[in-house]
């Protein structure tokens, strides 16, 4: 009997199909053992000896491995072609010669598609396991735990909320910040365009004036509106004859077939999907055996699936959508042991696969493939110049026609940030310029004037960050997900309209790490790290030589932070932060004097809960702002502002600053009455603070159920209560504006949506299907403090080492009965199980049974 071991149970269940009786195939779901998330895992004095452990909830899977090897003859490791899956490979080879169960037989096999031809036929072809792969993955292994678990604890000592850093995580969290720092200080700056409607033989089309007087504009050229008055009136005067049309020919090529990161910039563009999802729906498709290997750098394809697409654009368009020869791609991977061939459909003559999220994603990627291989797009660039007869003023026009669109029929690329339709300035390059030659004299319909202003540079997509790593050579494609779910998850960024949003804890961080370990977060120290490691995996490095120098200046830097007291940290950082959080003032005052007392100096403080500004003035000042919060006369951020007295009883109304940000409080003492501040709020006024405070406001009485309907606002947002229902609201006005028959609608929606309304919009991120005993589905969720997995009953949070991505269905059950077994928070009513439905004598032996069986 032969023994293959893959990954994924779904792919296991495909490849048994493919072989014979004589094999037999085992999933080993993902990797089955990792370093121990705890200092000391890694011993850099016993030349980076590593101490690894079993995965708690693969114990069964290793068991099942190593139960069927014994019957074995010949051991076959089908993991993943890449760096990762010839680690899990080595793994399970080590686990077993541990045990002493290795067969005489151990070879390697690798497949790029998974279908039968490509998987027989590489059973024909094995070889031995690839030690500088191996290496590449400890060194990269290794080398990701040491700046962690050597960084982290300095973070939790010297900067209150900071949770962790990484060697990549924390360089992609910098581009943020730096980004968000350069939208911050840009000034706009204002600009006219002058824009003539022209018509030529009934067609109209744009002109922009490009001189002026004898005078080239530039794009900025006019900057007040005097000057654009003074040139749309010099336009509307004067008669403009056809000085110039130029035409020249373009051509655009097909862009080659996706890559992983490629892949992941379109899906996010073309369909709004994260970069986690897009690989974990592709990961579904490679193992249905519907496209080929989705992480790699590669853009090349197999000859065989070049002859495939070929045929495939012969039988559906005419000959000249074929090129004479085949297109070939050459790889910018600087890797060629990891540069595998790119993701492609496994079969060209499908053009649909699947449903949902799988056959969107499917016909992206047929569609890129299928237009690499087509001919190349012909367009038609035409500039027509106009100009008055003295020569004085010009106007120019541009169109651009597509005269035979080649691969453009099938695919277009979409851009970040493109605009919608014509440009700011009213032009739009793709129009259809009229037929024109020199000494015609299109006739004026009108001249327009419009005020612009530059915008700052765009905040991240996904699509654009991956690129930008991608260009600095930051990090590897197959990493990017789960990178910007790690700076998600900590909360150190936040998405808005799919774009980064710097968060506070994640803009202190980064400037902890510019002021103290800046070499670590450089883009070129970074970039220069991977090349590192692809020497190693490339077989022209030694694995622990690499480690050996980077820990050589990394742990004395860190023990030399580690030995500053919080207060010089603190200090260090109100003086690099100096310009983002006391920014000059316009009339020239000192932007540190305290808005409250003036006498005191504001300067950053550490709390227990996070950076904040303070008056140096306490306790007689008690003013305070929130860290990212720069500038300003602290309107804002003061303790103890009064907005007013309320209008009934007379109580003052404060605005104040706690543990959890700001609120305004009704009178004074413990049972004063207190709301939080939502941030859709425009301005805190007196007239919001007293709704705020009057909540939960009373809509009526439910027509059915003649129960009361509520509106407030919760942990979770803006909501509606009824009866122990929820339905959640867009914005906090609409606790206010919300009528009885809206309010009935909400609830009966959130009710046939099958969730507690008012939590219904979060997503679970993954389901793994019922728990074995309690029955409940069991459920990823994004928490307020993190990841966490359900069965609706008991919520386990995700330990720190665990990246939600990774979570199986096996790692969830034992999750949810390890929080189970510690029984309920106190005070919390006890979680029902199957134990408790049976007869009083058996219910002291249940738990025990449950133990033992864990």
């Amino acid at each position: 009997m032969q023994l293959v071991i893959v990954e994924s149970p779904a792919k296991a269940k495909t490849i048994e199909k493919y072989l014979g009786s004589d094999y037999m195939v085992l999933a080993s779901y993902g990797h089955v053992r990792d370093l121990p998330p705890k200092d000391g895992s890694v011993h850099p004095d016993e030349d980076f000896a590593m101490d690894w452990e079993l995965y708690g909830d693969k114990a069964r899977q290793v068991k099942a491995i190593a139960d069927a090897v014994k019957g074995a003859d010949r051991l076959i490791l089908a993991t993943d072609p890449d760096r990762e899956g010839e680690a899990i490979s080595w793994h399970v080879r080590e686990l077993l010669a541990k045990r002493k169960l290795l067969p005489k037989h151990v070879e390697r096999v690798t497949f790029n598609a998974i279908t039968k031809a490509t998987v027989t036929e590489a059973m024909k072809h094995p070889r031995e396991l690839d030690q500088d792969l191996i290496d590449a993955y400890l060194a990269r292994r290794a080398l990701d735990y040491l700046f962690g678990f050597t960084l982290s604890p300095v973070l939790w000592r010297k900067l209150p909320g900071a949770k962790s850093a990484g060697r990549v995580q924390s360089v992609a969290l910098r581009l943020i910040v730096e980004r968000e720092r350069e939208i911050e200080l840009f000034r706009p700056q204002e600009y006219w365009s002058v824009i003539a409607r022209m018509e030529q033989s009934g067609t109209v089309f744009p002109a922009r004036l490009v001189k002026f007087d004898g005078e080239k504009l530039e794009r900025l050229g006019i900057g007040e509106e005097g000057t654009a008055m003074r040139a749309k009136a010099a336009v509307e005067g004067a008669v403009f004859r056809v000085e110039d049309v130029d035409t020249r020919p373009q051509k655009r090529n097909p862009y080659p077939p996706f890559t992983t990161s490629t892949l992941q910039q379109e899906a996010a563009r073309k369909l709004g999907f994260s970069a986690s999802h897009t690989m974990r729906v592709a990961q579904n498709l490679y193992e249905s055996g519907a496209i080929t290997y989705m992480r790699t750098d590669g853009v090349q394809m197999d000859p065989s699936a070049i002859s495939d697409a070929r045929k495939a654009i012969s039988d559906r368009y005419n000959g000249h959508y074929l090129p004479e020869k085949p297109r070939h791609y050459e790889t910018k991977a600087k890797n060629a042991q990891e540069s595998h061939e790119a993701i492609r459909p496994v079969d060209f003559s499908k053009d649909r696969y699947g449903s949902g999220d799988e056959g969107r994603l499917y016909e992206l990627i047929w569609k890129r493939a299928l237009a690499s291989q087509m001919a190349s797009a012909n367009l038609e660039r035409t500039t027509v110049t106009l100009r008055d007869p003295a020569g004085l003023h010009e106007l120019r026009a541009t169109g651009q026609v597509v005269k035979f669109p080649g691969f453009l029929a099938v695919y277009e690329e979409d851009r970040d940030n493109k605009a919608d339709g014509p440009d700011a300035e009213g032009e739009d390059e793709s129009a259809l310029l009229p037929a024109m030659a020199k000494g015609d004299t299109p006739a004026k319909k009108g001249v327009d004037a419009a005020q612009h202003f530059t915008q700052p540079p765009p905040r991240f997509s996904e699509a654009s960050l991956v690129k930008r790593l991608e260009e600095l050579g930051i990090g590897r494609p197959s990493t990017y997900a789960a990178t910007l779910q790690v700076l998600k998850d900590r909360n150190y960024v936040r998405t808005e309209k799919n774009r980064f949003f710097a968060e506070e804890s994640g803009r202190l961080l980064t400037a902890f790490l510019e002021r103290f370990f800046s070499r670590y977060v450089e883009y070129d120290f970074t970039a220069g790290m991977e090349d590192e490691l692809d020497e190693v995996s490339g077989g022209r490095a030694v694995w622990k030589s690499v480690l050996e120098a980077f820990w050589k200046d990394f742990k004395p830097k860190s023990d030399e932070v580690m030995e500053k007291k919080p207060s010089e940290v603190t200090e260090a950082l109100d003086e690099f932060l100096s310009d983002y959080l006391f920014p000059a003032n316009d009339d020239g005052t000192d932007p540190r004097v305290c808005p409250k007392c003036a006498v005191g100096r504001l300067s950053l403080r550490g709390g227990r809960f996070g950076a904040f500004v303070a008056c140096s003035n306490y306790p007689e000042c008690k003013f305070t702002r929130k860290f990212a919060q720069p500038g300003g006369n602290g309107a804002e951020g003061g303790d103890d502002a009064e907005l007013g007295k309320h209008p009934e009883s007379g109580e003052s109304i404060t605005r104040r600053v706690g543990r959890f940000g700001p609120y305004i409080q009704l009178g004074d003492g413990k049972e004063a009455k207190r709301s939080s501040i939502p941030k859709d709020i425009p301005e805190l006024d007196l007239d919001w603070a007293v709704k705020l405070l009057s909540l939960p406001r009373a809509i009526g009485e439910h027509p059915e159920t003649q129960l009361p309907i509520t509106a407030s606002i919760g942990r979770y947002g803006p909501y509606l209560a009824h009866n122990g229902k929820y339905a959640k609201l867009r914005s906090t006005s609409e606790v206010f504006e919300t009528g009885m028959n809206a309010a009935v609608v909400k609830l009966a929606e959130a009710a046939a949506g099958g969730g507690r309304g008012a939590r219904t919009a979060a997503e679970p991120l993954k389901t793994f299907g019922p728990h074995p005993t309690s029955g409940g589905e069991m459920k990823l969720m994004a928490g307020r403090y993190g990841p966490y997995v359900t069965d609706g009953t008991t919520n386990a949070t995700l330990p720190r080492d665990k990246q939600p991505e990774d979570l199986t269905a096996e790692q969830a059950v034992v999750l949810i009965d390890e929080k189970a077994a510690k029984g309920p928070a106190k005070g919390k009513p006890k979680r029902k199980t199957a134990a408790k439905k049976a007869p009083a004598a058996k219910k002291k032996a249940a738990p025990k049974k449950v133990a033992a069986k864990k």
